[in-house]
Parts: C-alpha cells; sequence; structure tokens
C-alpha cells in the first residue's frame, strides 16, 4: 500500500503537456489533483473529444492548435499563471518536448526541473557518453557522422557492423545496422536532416534500469525490464514485441544503474536507462555476462510501461511522481510480487490464438489489452497484451500461447524467442541469486 505525506504543501499549480498520450497518461494530473494540487492541462485535441477519465483529472484545459507551436504553448502557460498564480511545476513526461519543456521553465522562472541550458545532457546520445563516462560504465566507441571517409576511417577502427541513428533522436527510429562497404556507401547516400552519431556494434540484449528520483538526486523508485530482441530490429523487421519486468534487479546492474542517475544529477524525474549484457566477450568493454551503456532517456519508458510497473509491484507510481513533485517524499511498500510481461502482435500475421482464447486461458493474470495507437506501432506491435505472473517460466510459457502462429507454423522470430527463454533463464538466476545474498543477510531461507 502507497502512503502520501499530508502536510500543507508550497507547490501548488502543475502544468502537464499532452495529457491523453499515450491514453493512460490522464493518471499524472489524476495523481497532482487527488493530493491537493491544481491539474492545468494543454493539450491539442478538443475538450469535448476527450476521455471522460481526463476531464475528470484536470483543473483546467487550454487547447492549441499545435504543441509544436511554441508561441501557442508559451501564451498557453501564461494563461495559465495569470489565472491561477505561479507555476510551480511543468511536465510532459515526453521525449519529444524535453526541450520545449525545459524552454518554458526557463521563460516562466520554473526552478522545479532542467531549464534549456541543462537538458541537453540527456537528450543527445553523444552527450551521454562523458555521464556514462564520469559513472565508471563502459560505452560503445563512437563518432559523430561527416563524411564517408571519416566513417570509412571509424569502420577501420572498429570493425563492421556498426549503429548509426539520429544523435537527439526518440526511441528506435531511423536506426541501422550497416554491416559491408555497400552497406555503409549507400547510408552517406540517404538525405540526412538531422546529425547522426556512429557507434561500434555490441553484441548482446537489452536491460533497463527505471525508476523515479527525488529533488535531491535520490532514487526513491527503481525497477528493470528486459528486452530480448532489440527496439531496432522490431522496427526494421516489423516484427512482434516481446519484453518484461523483473521481481528483482540484478546486483550489477543496480549498482551501475545508481552510479549513472547520480553522475547525471538527475532531480525530480522519471529515469530510463539502457544497457547491453553481453552475450559474448566484447575486446575493449567486457567479458561476457557484463554489462556496456547504451543511452538514458530522463521520461519514463515507452507506451504502457509506467503501468506494468504498477501491475508488478501493487503500486502506483502515478501518485509516487506526484508524492515527490509536492513533497519530495515517495512512500511506499512493495515485495514486488510479479513479472509483468508485454506482448505485441501485428496484425500481418495470422495468430492460432484469438482473444477469445488467449482471455479463457489467461483471463485473471491479463491487466491489459490494448490497441496501439499508430506512432507507437512500430516498436511496439498493434495489438497488445500486458499480463503478470509469480515465476519466469509463466511469463514464457504466457508469450509461446500468445505469439503462436495459425497452423503452428514456425514463427520467423524463432531464434529470437529461444533467445528470449535463455534470458529469461540468465537475468533469473542473477535475481535468485540477489535474493539468496538478501536472505543470508537478514538470517531468512527462501
Amino acid at each position: 500500500m502507497l502512503k502520501f505525506a499530508v502536510q500543507e504543501a508550497d507547490m501548488k499549480n502543475f502544468v502537464f503537456i499532452s495529457p491523453n498520450f499515450p491514453r493512460t497518461y490522464y493518471q499524472f494530473p489524476k495523481a497532482w489533483k487527488q493530493i491537493g494540487g491544481t491539474s492545468l492541462c494543454i493539450g491539442e485535441d478538443p475538450y469535448d473529444s476527450l476521455s471522460e477519465e481526463l476531464k475528470e483529472s484536470m483543473d483546467e484545459y487550454y487547447q492549441v492548435s499545435s504543441m509544436k507551436d511554441y508561441d501557442q504553448m508559451y501564451r498557453a502557460v501564461a494563461w495559465f499563471a495569470h489565472k491561477h498564480g505561479k507555476i510551480d511545476w511543468l511536465e510532459s513526461n515526453n521525449e519529444f518536448w524535453l526541450e520545449q519543456d525545459a524552454r518554458l521553465r526557463t521563460d516562466f522562472n520554473i526552478t522545479t526541473g532542467d531549464k534549456s541550458d541543462s537538458v541537453m545532457r540527456f537528450k543527445t546520445k553523444s552527450n551521454m557518453k562523458a555521464f556514462y563516462e564520469k559513472a565508471g560504465v563502459p560505452t560503445a566507441r563512437w563518432h559523430l557522422v561527416t563524411t564517408i571517409q571519416e566513417g570509412q576511417k571509424f569502420v577501420q577502427q572498429v570493425g563492421y557492423p556498426v549503429i548509426v541513428k539520429p544523435d537527439d533522436g526518440v526511441g528506435a527510429n531511423a536506426t541501422w545496422k550497416i554491416s559491408n562497404d555497400q552497406e555503409l556507401e549507400d547510408f552517406y547516400h540517404q538525405n540526412l536532416h538531422c546529425q547522426y552519431i556512429m557507434e561500434e556494434y555490441v553484441p548482446g540484449y537489452i536491460v533497463s534500469f527505471d525508476g523515479i528520483a527525488d529533488q535531491n538526486n535520490q532514487i526513491i523508485f527503481k525497477t528493470s525490464h528486459v528486452f530480448p530482441v532489440a527496439i531496432m530490429d522490431i522496427v526494421n523487421t516489423k516484427g512482434e514485441c516481446f519484453y518484461y519486468s523483473v521481481r528483482d534487479i540484478p546486483e550489477d546492474l543496480d549498482q551501475m544503474g545508481t552510479a549513472v542517475i547520480h553522475a547525471f544529477g538527475i532531480r525530480g524525474r522519471f529515469f530510463h536507462t539502457e544497457y547491453f549484457r553481453l552475450t559474448e566477450d566484447k575486446p575493449g568493454l567486457g567479458k561476457k555476462g557484463s554489462l556496456v551503456g547504451l543511452e538514458v532517456n530522463m521520461r519514463p519508458p515507452g507506451g504502457y510501461t509506467p503501468d506494468m510497473m504498477d501491475f508488478a509491484n501493487d503500486i502506483n507510481v502515478y501518485r509516487i511522481y506526484a508524492n515527490m513533485a509536492m513533497f519530495n517524499e515517495g512512500l511506499y511498500k512493495t515485495d514486488r510480487p510479479y513479472y509483468c510481461v508485454y506482448c505485441g502482435l501485428r496484425d500481418s500475421v495470422a495468430y492460432e490464438h484469438d482473444s477469445a482464447a488467449v482471455y479463457r486461458q489467461y483471463g485473471q493474470a491479463i491487466c491489459m489489452h490494448e490497441r496501439m495507437p499508430g506512432i507507437l506501432g512500430s516498436a511496439m506491435g498493434d495489438d497488445a497484451y500486458i499480463a503478470r505472473f509469480r515465476t519466469i517460466e509463466e511469463v514464457n510459457e504466457f508469450a509461446k500461447y500468445v505469439f503462436l502462429r495459425k497452423g503452428n507454423v514456425v514463427s520467423p522470430d524463432e531464434a529470437a524467442n529461444e533467445l528470449a527463454e535463455k534470458v529469461s533463464e540468465q537475468e533469473a538466476e542473477k535475481a535468485s541469486t540477489k535474493r539468496k545474498k538478501a536472505a543470508g543477510k537478514s538470517g531468512k531461507t527462501e
């Protein structure tokens, strides 16, 4: 159960930007309102088109025709300040709007978040490298893309394959693996509309260290997710999406993730940091099984992952965040009772089990079943199930059932599914080791 502070707060006015995307983000203004604050929201959709849940979560809504138009956004915040007084907190919790959020905080002197002079340390992938180094975390070698000659020099140093992606980008969009000279030449013939970064390829699967840091750079909630198949590969192949939260954070990830959050000086924010778990030795980076820093996103993990945090831990991260913002406290209790798994299916694939069959078999475990918005579909699938289970074996059985193709046709992702099982076993073993250590220190046995 969560505990919430009851003292009077100095901060009252909370401006939340784009409260209806993703759908469950209405819970951010709702949580602020529930603990005594004034929830003020800005969005593009007409008020009458908003869900009743969102309408009830807000004290006031200001519609703009485009959230990309800074003048409109400025006028919206100015109206709220004129009507309600000083704005105490402004946030979108959305990667796309981080720079605009910072600009608005700068222009309205909102001191409870990053301003324009500090936000870029976690917006560009090249800037992130120095903070990983400060935390003692190895990262892939890299260079900012300029000419093909410089690219060829870099490839001579690190070898193929290499990864190219926007230096200031969201998710895995416009990210490619280049495996030979011809692909390298083809890349430089592309009409690139932004600065790209090129990195050496790191063999491994992705694990994340996610949570909330308070206003003093202390972590008040933390969890971890495992991504057996890289989002880049899902986007580029239009594959299915499968990832899950773990009940226990592996000790090496816990220590490394905490050091990274302190190195970045993250205050009053959600965080989503990513690491490779090496599947083979990589000279200069580490031995098989060790961790390599990938990138950070100082906002909640994508899609409905905040809701997965709730389901896995029987908590409410939206309320934890609001309590942190208003009172700088985040009191809650959880014994991390569940793994929570996300399975994103594709409309182009015929599956053996339709939704009725999935509910008959696993109805009690299913927490959400959603059609994914188009903007998220490329990375997260078209139709998604979120379910929770006590054991990793149940997670894998559920995924096998949901992803089974009609006629028992072998999926092109079979190798990925096999990897997922191996990954699950490895992460479960690391978590079990951590549990046993903790039990030994407390004199308890499992």
